[in-house]
């Protein structure tokens, strides 16, 4: 399981009052995707104001935040820590007043040449405020000498390759953008004022009651004016097979969202049924998810196999981001902290664990040894995807090829490892099959196609 290695959350309005405080709604339904920081930026009369700090999105905000933030266009973000290090410069959005006057960048994903256009901007006398690849992308817009904003921002999206959605504010206009593999989700939505919404999860349309228009197309700028109804698409790259991320619906998206068209929690429900199916000579007495990720497939599974499910490990959604953790055996706590199981209904049961993946396997690994110590009499570990071999480079915050414990161990030797009885994983094929065969997906942790070259 990933635990709380999620991606960001970009959201966007425009010609809608209020705007900021839309944004911070949508940021609140997007706040499983980024829990480090979160910030929202907001255009008035010509003039942007920023407000962002650490920590969740109701610690950030309050009333005068929003006597700060006016107007009816905002940006805004919730940061999970892709690139870059911890401090409050690297939260989210960017901002800064150039020669065309202001502009503020929110980004979801990662720039996999990061690297080498800052060490050319560096060489060329950019002196750079913050660790995030997004700031390259500032410094390509400022640099350029052309007099409009459009095409500075289509030099800098040409020279920045990588996984990414964009919003870029300006003082009269938002710029919606995404990668030519459409590998970060992004879609747009009509408020009910009849202003316009662009967010990475279409639960913040929900939350808001704002209605799902499309999604941003691979490749794809579409740009918003203020006061003005009408959207402008440009398409800045020739049409390519797209590859929305797996893991959009394995684990990061919220279960009511629609992902490039699909359900989230009815594909988790599919990948559970057929990890049923592969599952069908095990013998349980229940199946039980590991909280939250784990349920919906989960679910699947139970229904699939016939099983009785059982929520039969607790979530304590409470714990302290900041837990203090000096030594191994507080390290240990933190988990039964989290997750605790009920005895009641494990003692003496043969138990099915469904999860959406093992990572370094620690979790896991611990997740077991409390089930034995409640009483399960065998635990059989089923995991709806593939097992994770390779760290991903498009955003994702997956560990190092050391680190990640089914790069350096068969399926057996992970077994043992977490001490369970059994452990089984779906089959990259198996994974297409419940994702749907009609297109193509990311799936660079499972089969090491890095298919976006630097």
């Amino acid at each position: 399981m990933f635990g709380d290695k999620k991606m960001c959350a970009i959201v966007g309005v425009i010609n809608s009052n209020d705007a900021a405080k839309t944004a911070y709604y949508g940021l609140f339904a997007m706040q499983h995707r980024g829990q480090e920081a979160s910030g929202i930026s907001a255009s008035f009369n010509h003039h942007i104001k920023t407000v962002k700090g650490r920590g969740h999105v109701s610690e950030v905000f309050n009333k005068e935040s929003f006597e700060i933030l006016k107007g009816n266009i905002a940006i805004g973000h919730n940061r999970y820590s892709t690139a870059g290090n911890g401090s409050i410069k690297d939260a989210q959005p960017v901002y800064a007043n150039y020669a065309l006057g202001e502009i503020s960048i929110v980004h979801n994903g990662n720039l996999v040449n990061k690297n080498e256009v800052r060490t050319k901007l560096i060489e060329e006398g950019a002196i750079f405020q913050s660790n995030m690849d997004t700031e390259n992308i500032l410094h390509i817009i400022a640099r350029n000498k052309n007099m409009k904003l459009r095409p500075r921002i289509i030099e800098a999206v040409k020279k920045c390759v990588g996984a990414y959605c964009l919003l870029i504010l300006s003082r009269s206009k938002m710029f919606a953008i995404r990668d030519r593999f459409g590998v970060r989700p992004l879609s747009i939505a009509r408020l009910k004022d009849g202003g316009y919404m662009v967010a990475s999860e279409t639960c913040a349309f929900d939350l808001v009651g704002a209605k799902f228009i499309r999604d941003v197309r691979p490749g794809e700028m579409v740009v918003f004016q203020e006061g003005s109804d009408e959207i402008e698409s440009i398409q800045l790259f020739d049409k390519t097979d797209p590859r929305i991320c797996a893991f959009e619906y394995i684990y990061f998206a919220r279960p009511d969202s629609i992902i490039e068209g699909k359900n989230v929690y009815n594909v988790r429900k599919r990948l559970g049924e057929i990890l049923a199916e592969k599952c069908a000579d095990i013998k349980g007495d229940i199946v039980i998810p590991v909280p939250d990720s784990g349920v919906s497939a989960a679910l699947g599974f139970a229904n699939k196999a016939k099983i009785p499910f059982e929520m039969a490990i607790v979530r304590n959604h409470y714990v302290g981001r900041t837990f203090i953790e000096p030594t191994q055996e507080m390290r240990n706590l933190k988990v039964k902290l989290k997750l605790n199981p009920m005895s009641a209904l494990l003692k003496g049961k043969k138990v099915i664990v469904v999860d959406d993946s093992i990572v370094r396997g620690t979790t896991s690994k611990k997740i077991v040894e409390l089930l034995r110590y409640e009483g399960a009499s065998e635990i059989h570990m089923c995991i709806a995807c593939p097992e994770i071999k390779y760290p991903c480079k498009y955003g994702i915050d997956t560990p190092s090829y050391e680190e990640l414990i089914s790069a350096n161990k068969n399926v057996d030797e992970v077994c043992k490892y977490i001490g369970a009885d059994s452990l089984t994983f779906l089959s990259i094929d198996e994974l297409i099959k419940g994702l749907g065969d009609e297109r193509k997906y990311s799936l660079v942790s499972f089969d090491g196609n890095y298919f976006i070259k630097d």
